[in-house]
């Protein structure tokens, strides 16, 4: 779904703090925090929350297998800009 490395990367991409993150997906700064630091696992229903603040804002996750290099981040670009 997402892992804790594409959430650090997403937050960079937007130039997000954890606080950020968490105003935007009303999921708590600590539940960010532990899961990019990998010491928890949020549940899936917390996790879809994250990804969809994402989103929203711009990022689009990618998924290429192990073969490729593995999952990551990008920032779509907006029309107009």
């Amino acid at each position: 779904m997402i892992t804790p490395a594409q959430c650090r990367a997403a937050r960079a991409l937007l130039d997000w703090s954890q606080q950020r993150l968490a105003e935007a997906s009303s999921i708590g700064n600590a539940t960010i925090r532990n899961f990019e630091g990998e010491k928890s696992t949020p549940q899936h229903a917390t996790l879809v929350v994250l990804r969809q603040a994402f989103e929203a804002a711009g990022v689009q996750f990618v998924s290429q297998g192990d073969e490729a290099g593995g999952d990551g981040v990008v920032l779509r670009l907006h029309a107009g800009l």
